[in-house]
Parts: structure tokens; sequence; C-alpha cells
């Protein structure tokens, strides 16, 4: 039995929210705009020429220093990951963020009033089905100058489990759990950032924090505190006093939780793990997390799911009948041998398909191609994909024998490996939005030997023959 196909989101309306930035001290808003499908998270810099675009993606983390860092060409995002943890726990796929600085503003050092914006623009469905990796095995990273670590194992949906020990009295050991991801708004996004007594010194003495308070930051006090470092934090809190409460945290701020420090680097997971490009299903545990080993982790697991999708072969049983027949085939498709070149259709879903070819010595274009030396032209691997995509496409039609399928587009292909007689070729052709208008537009794989020989986007148009 098939699962129910989970659809994408985006927000409903645009929404704007102004602060400070943590770092640098500046006012900037940020504002929240629907995305099409398929587009992911991006950041967009409005205040510098040509409005540069910054993916919510890994491979941009430049430095985790005091927050997730992104940066493409010169351009950056700073401490990107409470506001990409408020869209992951809100479940929304696709959002267009644009900044009129380099930071989003910190507001209160958690994720609450991002989920609150977007909650107040609404979250939609859209068409096209959510992308998800499904863990099958245990994926771990683990920092050996730390000891930090971070491993992802099955599970029906994504969890994530922080565990937390700076090796100080004041803080101590603390965990944090969400189970599901519904969870988080109520559970883990008002969560607030936190720092060290000592931190706060360094980082003021370098010039950061400029949009500090002690309303957006919990600071446990992990020294004592001398008259001379009471007058600096006065002054760069423009309080006219400052102390110590009994649980150790600098006062004018009483925490949500006890262990509200475990729940704030879960978030942190949440916001960083987004950078995958994909979501997740399974258990995250994260033991000691922090930014750096977060996103290095981010980045492994990005890998690993970009070469999977690679060599994602379909499974079949050859022996089951096949869902289509050569006959049932050619009852649809307006091609005959030795142009016709599928042979059978395993599987069919309404965002899929699934088509076999077995490749022998006889094919006619062997004769031709490569005398002596039998390789398969990478062009008809690429048009026997679109007649399986054709398949998927015209089983949308009451009368597919009344229409032809015609090319617009080829995109991106790429050839990867011969296909040479003996070869059993697999295609998967998958919808990469909803058919419209009757223009198909597909993402197309070939397989043979159990690796990925060819890809291609595809783009056609279905005519009805009665208009030609």
């Amino acid at each position: 039995m098939n699962e129910s196909v989970v659809k994408q989101r985006t927000i409903g309306k645009e929404i704007s929210l102004t602060g400070v930035g943590l770092h640098t001290g500046k006012e900037v808003t940020i504002t929240f705009k629907p995305a099409p499908e398929n587009h992911g998270y991006t950041f967009v810099r409005i205040d510098l020429e040509g409005h540069p675009v910054i993916e919510a993606d890994a491979n941009y983390v430049v430095n985790t220093q005091r927050g997730t860092n992104l940066e493409k060409r010169g351009v950056k995002i700073q401490t990107s990951e409470h506001v990409l943890a408020a869209l992951v726990g809100l479940e929304v796929d696709n959002c267009i963020m644009e900044l009129n600085a380099s930071e989003p503003p910190i507001m209160d050092g958690s994720s609450k009033f991002f989920v609150e914006a977007v909650e107040k623009a609404g979250v939609v469905e859209q068409d096209a089905p959510r992308e998800e990796y499904v863990v099958k095995e245990v994926i771990s990273y683990l920092d050996e100058e730390t000891g930090s670590e971070i491993i992802v194992m099955p599970a029906d949906e994504y969890q994530v489990t922080t565990m937390v020990d700076f090796g100080t009295k004041v803080l101590g050991t603390q965990n944090a759990s969400l189970k599901h991801i519904s969870e988080f708004k109520n559970e883990i996004a008002n969560a607030r950032t936190f720092s060290f007594l000592h931190e706060i010194e360094m980082l003021l003495e370098n010039g950061l924090i400029k949009g500090g308070d002690l309303n957006n930051a919990i600071v446990y006090v992990d020294k004592e505190l001398s008259p001379s470092t009471m007058d600096k934090l006065r002054t760069a809190f423009g309080k006219d006093s400052i102390s110590v409460k009994p649980n150790g945290i600098l006062d004018n701020l009483t925490l949500h939780y006890p262990n509200e420090a475990a729940r704030h680097k879960l978030l942190d997971v949440i916001g960083d793990l987004a950078l995958v490009g994909t979501r997740i299903r399974g258990k995250v545990i994260a033991n000691k997390p922090g930014h750096h080993v977060n996103t290095q982790f981010a980045k492994k697991l990005s890998k690993i799911i970009k070469l999977e999708a690679r060599n994602n072969i379909p499974k079949f049983d050859i022996n089951q009948p096949p869902v289509k027949d050569v006959n049932q085939i050619m009852a649809m498709l307006p091609h005959r041998p030795p142009f016709l070149l599928v042979d059978k259709i395993m599987e069919m879903t309404d965002t899929s398909v699934v088509g076999l070819k077995n490749v022998t010595m006889n094919e006619p274009f062997f004769v031709g191609h490569f005398p002596g030396t039998p390789v398969m032209p990478g062009v008809l691997i690429v048009e026997a994909m679109a007649q399986t995509g054709g398949i998927l496409a015209l089983s949308t039609v009451p009368d597919p024998e009344n229409y032809l399928t015609f090319f617009m587009k080829i995109n991106n292909v790429k050839f990867k490996q011969q296909v040479n007689p003996g070869d059993t070729l697999i295609f998967k052709l998958e919808l990469i939005s909803p058919i419209r208008r009757g223009i198909v537009h597909m993402q197309g794989n070939a397989y043979a030997n159990g690796k990925l020989v060819t890809e291609a986007e595809l783009m056609a148009q279905m005519v009805k023959t009665k208009n030609l």
C-alpha cells in the first residue's frame, strides 16, 4: 500500500518583522514571502545591488562562531539558524526571506517571534509532493577535538534529542527531546540563546553582540563578578545595576524551562539541519551539539542524500506481471519497432513511472553506431526516457490514442556510463510540477548494472491530433 502523499507548503502572504541584529546592533527588517514549489529556503539581501540570493545550503557555511553564517560570492548572511528552525518547525518547505542587512533580528534570542509571524501569514499547501529523505541506517559525525557527536538513525518521523554538558556547575548536564515536529511551536520555539559570562566579556572586548541585552540572551555566570566586570556589563546593557540570581544567571530574566539551554541547542540543531535542503525522516541524537558539528553533519548528510538520489535504482519484482506490457504500451504510444524503446512499465503512480528495456545485440542502431564497439546512442536513451514519461502523461487523459507528445526542452543532460548489448535499462521519470495545459515537466534517470547511466530534465507538450 502506498503512503499518502504529503504536499509541499509555503506561506499565504508576505509579512515583516523589525528588530536589531545581535552582533551588528543595527536595525534590520526581515520579510517572509511565499515561494514557488521546489524553491526551498532562500535569503535575499535587498540592501545590496542586484538583490543577491543566498540559498540555505550547508555548502555555503563559512563560519560558525556565535551562529551559523553563510556566504555566497562575497555576500553574507549571519545567524541564520533561528529563522530556519521556525520554518522547519511549522513545516514550511518553501520561503523567501528578504533582509536589508546581513543578519536577521535577534528578537528575544529564540524562534518564537518568527513562528508567530509565519503563523500570522498563514501556511498554505502547494501541489507538488514534499521530498523527504528516509534514513535507512545510522549516519554519524564525530568532532574528535571537542567530543561532540551527531547521529541519525531510522525512525517513523523526524525526531531530535540533544544532550549538553559544558562541565560547569552553574549549567551542568541537560537533555531535551522533540518526538514530533508539531511540538516545536509550544515546546522549543521560545527557548532563548545563552552564553557564559566569560564569553560575554570576550565578545564585548571584540566589539560584538552590539544588539545584545538581558532580554535576548541568558547569561550563565561561570566566574566571579568583579567590580570592573559589573561596570562593563552595566554599560553594555544599559542597566543601572547588575546582579546574579540564585540559579546562576544574570538578573532581569526568568528561565522558561529548567532545561532551556538544552532546548535551545535542539532549536539550533533543527535550524542548522535545515541546510541539508531536504526533510529528514529519522531520529537525530546530538551529544554536545554546536553550530560547527551541526553544519559539518549537515554537509555530510547532504552529500549522502545526493549520492543516494543519483543511484536510487527502482526496486521491483521482475517475476511479477508488469503494469503495462509491450502491447498495452503500443496502444498508448504512437511508436513502433524499431523506434519503440520501452518493453515494460513496471510501476506507476500519479507522479512517477518506472519502465524497462532489455538492450540486445539485435538493436538496429548497433549496425551503424560504432561498428565493432556497440554502444547505445545517448540520444536514444533520452528518447527511451521520454517514451516512459509519455506513458505517465498520456495516462492522465481518457483517450491517449488521440494525443501526440512533442519535446519542448531538454535540460541538464548528463551521460555517466555506457550502455552495451546485454544491459537492462531501467527508467524512472518523476513529475517536477503538476501537468497543466498539457505541459509535462519531468526529471528522468536511467540505470543499468546498478549505476546511474543518464539523467535529464525533460519538458514536453501533449497535443490532440485533431488540432494538428
